[in-house]
C-alpha cells in the first residue's frame, strides 16, 4: 500500500497531548495522519485540581495559549501547556472531536482503553454498511508530557511496520502480538467497516 493512500487518526481524549504529539511525530515521518479527541470538552489542568480550563472542541490553539497566558503566564509556561499549545497551533488551528469527521481512514490509533470505548460507540452510531475495512488499535499512553513523547515513538514505529504490509487485513493480528512483545504494552485491537 501507498503511504498516500494509508490513512492515520491518531486519537486521546482532548486533542491537546498525545494525540497531537504522534500527529507531530508521524507528519513528519511523511505519513497522512490527522489527530481528534473524543471527550465533550477540551480538559487542560488548571492552577488547582478542582479548576481545569475547559473550552469547546472549536475553540482555535491560539485563543486557548492567549487564555492561560493571560490567567498565569508563569505557570502555564513552568507546566509546559504553552509549549504544547504553541507546537499544535503550528500542526493545525484548533482540536477536532473524532465523531464530528466523516473522513475514512485506514487505521485508529487510540491512546487509552477510554478512548478507544469511545471510538467502538461511535462506530456503533453511524449507519454503515461498507466494505472498506478500518482498524482500530489502542496503546495505552499517560497523558504527560514525557509519556505522549515515547508514545508518538511507538505509534510511528508500530504505523511503519503496518504500513508496510502487503495486506494488513490478514496480517493484522500477527503484527499486533509481535508488536506487544517489543514494547512491552497490552494493544486492543478490532476491525470495522466504513
Amino acid at each position: 500500500m501507498a503511504i498516500s493512500d494509508f490513512t492515520i487518526a491518531v486519537v486521546c481524549s482532548s486533542n491537546m497531548n498525545r494525540s497531537m504529539e504522534a500527529h507531530a511525530f508521524l507528519s513528519k515521518k511523511g505519513f497522512n495522519v490527522r489527530s481528534f479527541g473524543t471527550g465533550d470538552k477540551v480538559k487542560l489542568p488548571g492552577t488547582a485540581p478542582d479548576k481545569p480550563n475547559i473550552y469547546d472542541f472549536g475553540c482555535s490553539y491560539d485563543d486557548i495559549y492567549r487564555d492561560l497566558q493571560n490567567k498565569d503566564k508563569t505557570y502555564y509556561t513552568q507546566n509546559g501547556l504553552l509549549n504544547m499549545l504553541d507546537r499544535n497551533r503550528r500542526i493545525k488551528q484548533h482540536p477536532e472531536k473524532f465523531q464530528q469527521c466523516n473522513e475514512k481512514f485506514t487505521v485508529v490509533i487510540t491512546c487509552e482503553e477510554r478512548v478507544y470505548d469511545q471510538v467502538l460507540e461511535y462506530f456503533e452510531t453511524i449507519q454503515s454498511f461498507g466494505n472498506k475495512p478500518v482498524h482500530v488499535i489502542n496503546i495505552n499512553i499517560q497523558d504527560n508530557h514525557e509519556e505522549a513523547t515515547i508514545g508518538a515513538f511507538l505509534i510511528c514505529e508500530f504505523v511503519t511496520l503496518l504500513s508496510r504490509s502487503e495486506d494488513l487485513d490478514n496480517d493484522i493480528d500477527q503484527l499486533v502480538v509481535k508488536y506487544e512483545e517489543k514494547c512491552q504494552r497490552p494493544l486492543l485491537n478490532c476491525v470495522l467497516f466504513y
